[in-house]
């Protein structure tokens, strides 16, 4: 693993998980002399308590522009994993100057203007059944299914046990909301995406990944052979393609 220079990585969790999820992953890239971040986003970790039907994906646009204006953070590389790549794509487009570079671990990819149902469209069946409960406004965690899914892909008992204590409601405004990439400073930014290759929940289709990232470099595409979250079950390889993402 290269430690060329200090790189500074905030790692941003999907939807139902905290920050938490990524601590195997940190201790990694900070021994390979790096600064990593991963705060958990508004209704979830430390800031369980504050979910409510008016969080959405601008409110956790602005958790991560806070970590990044609060603690005067540039040359950044931005991770989102899952429901995340919405999160960091917005971020991107507010604060371009403080993004060296944007990765997409199993990641949404959404184009400006499009809600999470519109990158994936199975999501309704979750607000429907919201919808149908005591609580419409609010999405329990996905369950766990057979191999390979497993809970996120996870499906060792102990670490599933692990990963259930990080598992929170979400807000349906979060998969409602349109995210907005209006700044065209983004574009520059480099791009990397890694894909978990170990099997994806039925239903779930991911959108192929042009050949040229906006910037006009041809695409960077990595495979992880791991379910969804990878950063559980394999966090040593994942750390190595994001070292790597320059």
């Amino acid at each position: 693993m290269s430690t060329r220079h200090t790189k500074t990585y905030v790692l941003v969790h999907g939807a139902w998980h905290n920050g938490r999820v990524w601590d195997r992953v940190v201790p990694l890239l900070r021994r390979a002399g790096h600064r990593a971040f991963a705060p958990s986003l508004t209704g979830h970790g430390d800031k369980e308590h504050l979910l409510g039907p008016d969080v959405g994906l601008d409110t956790h646009v602005a958790d991560v522009v806070a970590v990044l204006v609060e603690g005067d953070l540039t040359g950044v590389t931005l991770v989102g994993h899952s429901y995340a790549g919405m999160v960091v794509s917005a971020v991107a487009a507010q604060v371009p100057e403080r993004i060296a570079g944007l990765v997409y671990v199993d990641a949404m990819v959404p184009a400006d203007g499009e809600t999470v149902l519109d990158v994936i469209p199975m999501t309704q069946r979750l607000i429907d059944a919201a919808a149908a409960s005591g609580a419409p406004w609010r999405i329990p965690p996905m369950p766990e299914g057979p191999e390979p899914m497993g809970l996120f892909g996870v499906t060792d008992p102990a670490d599933a046990a692990w990963l259930r204590t990080m598992l929170s409601d979400e807000s349906v405004r979060c998969f409602q909301q349109p995210v907005r990439l209006d700044n065209p400073a983004m574009d520059a930014i480099p791009r990397t995406h890694i894909h978990c290759v170990g099997g994806a929940a039925q239903g779930v289709m991911r959108r192929p990944v042009p050949p040229v990232q906006p910037n006009g470099a041809p695409s960077r595409v990595r495979e992880l052979r791991s379910g969804h979250d990878c950063m559980i079950t394999v966090p040593r390889e994942l750390t190595a393609l994001l070292l790597d993402a320059d």
